[in-house]
């Protein structure tokens, strides 16, 4: 008996290893008749029980967290190559290719992130320039407020004054004026071109923004604007256990949100505690490893089973194309609670939310309808072929594109060509009835190069196709996109 309740102790930490008993909760039933003579657990049964709940915690903090560690492994990413400060905003200059790792980026429009820490630096002051577009985010990614033409100031720029979760001084006027709910702030801009060859306009844009404490315009250090196009930079949250070390770093800057009390307690279970060094021990770091895995694949699985039954995430009911984002509100509030599994699909595989991602707005805005998999309903692999036959008379006031990802990283696929994606501004080849075809696999189809997008052996991939100002059709779905169909 001894030497069996060892072995489930070790048992423990490697449960999640996919076993044929498993699914008749083999394991569930040794956890819940483990000796317990004369209604005490003996000091082995113990054992089991006291990792088992700590393998729990933690894969419920994984993904608790997922929102906060997907933006601090933006900014500690960011910072570690550009520097970190109020003033510093890197743009990527010459678009963002695969080289950036980062959770679904676009890389047909220009972006700029920035990374403010009001803790630090107090109120901040943010001046927007006209024309500009973007969002304010906390480091829950909960919204603060669209800027630009979504936003208050209406697309004719303004100023934007940010308080710190605690502040208590008056509120001078003469500002758009939100309070953030933790001391870090995401600042994300976008800008659209016309001309891949011609980015500069775009980009003087951006560089127009100031960033400055509240009251000290002319003495604050000057604005740096870092090109990282090209620059290797890895932006992406954890998936082993230094998780749990980048969550306690979160944990000990930040300050304590009422609301969060009970997934604190959960972490103080776990070892992490604000005011108090993350120091665990080896059993518990081993714990916490298969804990991370775990719950890293748990949002993979919510990011393609579970979300295929989700109600309203299949765009057509006869076909593969999925929203990622079906929450009707950005904070994920439903029926009187927080969709977790959803906001767990959206945050393990992009970052941002406002107000306006969650309206349907015919003619403005943008819609993603996403793709796991071909006509078949098989997983794309990265060492077949396929086709997708983008119907003719495209429902967009703006323009389209098709963007390959990495199925593990949700990051722009590294696939050796210039950027993952293609786009309506690079005129793909159309066919004679309006259609067009774009491919995916390792090679190119001999003739159809210009419309294909390389693949990597052994890869799974995801397909997103962006519709930027999406008109009626689209929603009324009298144009409809086809499945990706696989072809020898």
């Amino acid at each position: 008996m001894k030497t069996k309740l060892i072995m489930l102790a070790c048992a423990t930490l490697f449960f999640i290893v996919v076993h044929p008993t498993l699914a008749q909760n083999r394991w569930w039933d040794e956890l819940a008749n483990l000796p317990f003579p004369e209604n005490y657990p003996t000091k082995q049964s113990s054992q089991v029980l006291m990792d088992e709940l700590m393998f729990q915690r933690a894969v419920q903090a994984y993904l608790w967290a997922l929102p906060a560690m997907n933006m601090y492994g933006m900014k500690e990413g960011s910072e570690k190559i550009f520097g970190k400060g109020y003033n510093v905003l890197p743009i990527w200059k010459q678009r963002l290719n695969a080289k950036t790792l980062v959770t679904t980026p676009n890389s047909d429009v220009i972006y700029a992130m920035g990374y403010l820490d009001l803790k630090v630096d107090g109120p901040l002051v943010i001046e927007v320039p006209p024309k500009l577009q973007g969002l304010l985010d906390d480091f829950w990614q909960r919204p603060l407020c669209d800027v630009g033409f979504a936003g208050p100031d209406k697309g004719q720029g303004g100023k934007y004054l940010i308080l710190p979760p605690d502040y208590k001084g008056e509120q001078p006027k003469g500002y758009f004026t939100f309070r953030s709910r933790t001391y870090g702030v995401f600042v994300f801009w976008r800008a659209f071109y016309k001309d891949p060859a011609k980015l500069e306009e775009p980009v003087k844009l951006m560089e127009q923004t100031r960033i400055y404490p509240l009251g000290q315009r002319e003495s604050a250090k000057p604005m740096i604007f870092p090109d990282a196009s090209g620059v290797p930079v890895n932006m992406l949250y954890p998936k082993d256990g230094s998780y749990y070390d980048m969550l306690a770093r979160f944990i000990e800057h930040e300050c304590v949100d009422p609301t969060e009390l009970d997934m604190r307690g959960m972490l103080r279970s776990i070892g992490i505690t604000k005011d108090k060094r993350f120091a665990p021990d080896a059993r518990t770091r081993a714990i916490l490893e298969k804990a991370a895995a775990a719950g890293f694949n748990m949002s993979k699985a919510l990011g393609s089973e579970w979300l295929e039954r989700q109600p309203g995430a299949k765009i057509y009911e006869d076909r593969q194309w999925v929203n990622v984002f079906t929450a009707k509100d950005p904070e994920f509030k439903i029926d009187g609670a927080i969709d977790l599994d959803m906001r767990v699909v959206m945050f393990a595989a992009a970052y941002s939310t406002s107000p306006a991602m969650v309206l349907d707005i015919v003619g403005a805005g943008a819609k993603y309808p996403s793709t796991y998999r071909d006509a078949n309903g098989a997983y794309l692999s990265g060492g077949a072929s396929y086709r997708l036959s983008v119907p003719a008379h495209v429902p967009v006031n703006n323009f389209w594109s098709v963007t390959v990802y990495d199925a593990e990283t949700a990051s722009g696929l590294d696939n050796g060509q210039p950027f993952p994606s293609i786009s309506s501004f690079d005129k793909p080849v159309a066919n004679p009835d309006g259609s067009t075809d774009i491919y995916f696999g390792p090679t190119a189809p001999k003739g159809h190069e210009k419309n294909w997008l390389r693949t990597v052996s052994g890869k799974g991939y995801f397909v997103i196709l962006r519709l930027y100002g999406p008109t009626q059709p689209y929603f009324d779905k009298t144009w409809k996109l086809p499945d990706i169909e696989k072809i020898k």
